[in-house]
């Protein structure tokens, strides 16, 4: 009896050891406002070409039917590492700024928790935009729990010397090197593990703030004394492969990189000025497609590209206003209506590649409609572990080949960066609002009609969303209205 024991004891503990051994590294490639047009394996015609993102497609699975949570930063990325649709966060609408205060609930779990959990090693390096908890000034302690998540921490209270008390380390990652947000937003600052890289002493003025959201766009704020907006996405590209070199094949890793491009500030280094066709903005997504590429080269040189899951995606769609369009002749949305922020496809239908040898089929495509916030429940089967998320529902049958759509996923939900909510059911999408919701002019319109105050599109026989039949199917409208609200009030765990 006791040598069975010790038998079954030590055949456990290969079993365990095995799984562990056999369990893929993951790595998450996030770009910033980058458009389903922009990668020219979805866009072949276009302006941008996108060779080191086209050569995931080729060796892996292009979706043509991903969507983000949400058409704006803050709220998707909320998504992706929570598995929850983000109305259900403090934060329903909007984005947060570098001096907002930390998003992610305290033992909420998160796709690095569960990872964690699993054995895996963990790390992010790029643009968090989800909020850090600053140490403050001495004198200055409560002010932090009576700050609103809407609202940001007063600068100038802030102890720049000290580490956060809440960010990408405390909801799971055992490794962090950040910007706090958007790159047009200040504190121009790294933080590695929480911690500044280099005090924010220096000031800004900020830079063709009358132009728009476009260009080489920041605001005034605090910066880093050394801080170079040119050099952003090369020192991510860096870190990322600092990061990757530092792994073995003992154990698994998961790496959650997103970018800070092509967001604006539009700066492409040098040496690709003048290397697309749609400007400043086409020549930065091409230095995006080189990173990609360069962190691709770096899991070969590692010999981890057969047991890694490698997935490329954007958190929402791009901005591109239709004088763009007209001038560089590029469709950044691809042949999709509207663009960031909208409820319009445009807003959030995004590029979404996942390769991941001997599972994956090579040159795949599917037709599956997904939302980002399937990463948790993904990452859950992958590694038999337990997800906590109500929202979130596993791709893994769809990137095995094994499944056309994803099971018992009963609609996606996305919402605008106005608060619009849209549904999506199969062929029929329904936008609960007139007008973009969004970025694209007009927002909102009022209502003419009476009973007329959404719109329904069915996107099998109008992908462009031209012909809204919201007055002409009310079943569908009431049918897509009461799922909604159901999702909304009753999570599925």
């Amino acid at each position: 009896m006791k040598k069975f024991a010790y038998f079954l004891f030590f055949s456990l503990l290969a079993l365990s050891g095995f799984a562990q051994k056999n369990l893929p590294n993951i790595v998450y490639i996030l770009a910033d406002d980058l458009g389903y047009g922009d990668v020219s394996a979805y866009n072949p015609t276009g302006q941008i070409k996108t060779p080191y993102i086209d050569k995931l497609a080729k060796q892996g699975m292009q979706f043509l039917d991903a969507h983000s949570a949400s058409g704006v930063c803050t709220p998707t990325r909320y998504g992706i590492l929570t598995g929850r649709y983000p109305f259900r966060s403090a934060l329903p609408v909007g984005v947060l700024r570098g001096y907002s205060r930390a998003l992610i609930e305290k033992d909420q779990q998160t796709v690095a928790s569960l990872l964690t959990s699993a054995g895996y090693e963990t790390g992010v390096v790029g643009k968090w935009h989800l909020g850090l908890d600053w140490t403050l000034l001495p004198g200055n302690e409560g002010k932090l729990q009576q700050t609103d998540i809407r609202n940001e921490l007063d600068p100038a209270i802030i102890d720049y010397s000290k580490k956060t008390s809440a960010g990408p380390n405390t909801v799971g990652f055992g490794y962090s090197y950040i910007l706090p947000a958007s790159l047009d937003m200040p504190p121009y600052v790294y933080l590695e593990n929480q911690q500044a890289e280099e005090s924010p002493t220096g000031y800004t003025k900020g830079n063709k703030e009358d132009k728009g959201y476009a260009g080489p766009f920041w605001r005034e704020g605090k910066m880093a004394p050394s801080f170079d907006f040119h050099e952003v996405l090369p020192r991510f590209t860096q870190k990322a492969e600092a990061f990757i070199s530092k792994q073995n094949a003992k154990k698994p890793f998961f790496l959650y990189l997103p970018l800070a491009a092509p967001h604006t500030p539009w700066m492409p280094k040098p040496e690709y000025k003048a290397s697309s066709g749609a400007g400043e903005y086409g020549d930065f997504v091409q230095q995006v497609d080189a990173s990609v590429g360069a962190i691709l080269k770096k899991l070969d040189q590692m010999g981890f590209s057969k047991n890694t899951l490698v997935i490329f995606t954007s958190d929402n769609g791009p901005y591109w206003r239709t004088d763009y369009i007209e001038r560089f002749h590029h469709q950044s949305a691809g042949e999709f209506r509207g663009m960031k922020g909208d409820a319009f496809e445009g807003g959030h239908r995004i590029p979404f590649l996942a390769r991941w040898p001997g599972t994956i089929q090579s040159a795949s495509q599917s037709s599956a409609t997904i939302s980002l916030t399937s990463l948790m429940a993904t990452v859950a089967e992958i590694t038999g572990k337990k997800s906590t998320a109500e929202d979130s529902y596993s791709i893994l049958p769809v990137l095995q080949g094994k499944a056309k759509q994803v099971a018992d996923q009963p609609a996606v939900i996305v919402s605008s960066s106005t608060g619009y909510f849209t549904i999506r059911k199969g062929d029929w999408k329904l936008i609960e609002g007139l007008g973009s919701g969004g970025f694209t002019e007009p927002k909102e319109i009022k209502q003419s009609q009476e009973g007329v105050n959404g719109q329904l599109f069915n996107l099998a026989l109008d992908p462009k969303e031209t012909q809204d039949v919201f007055a002409t199917n009310p079943q569908k409208v009431a049918e897509l209205r009461a799922l909604l609200q159901e999702i909304k009030k009753y999570p599925k765990k």
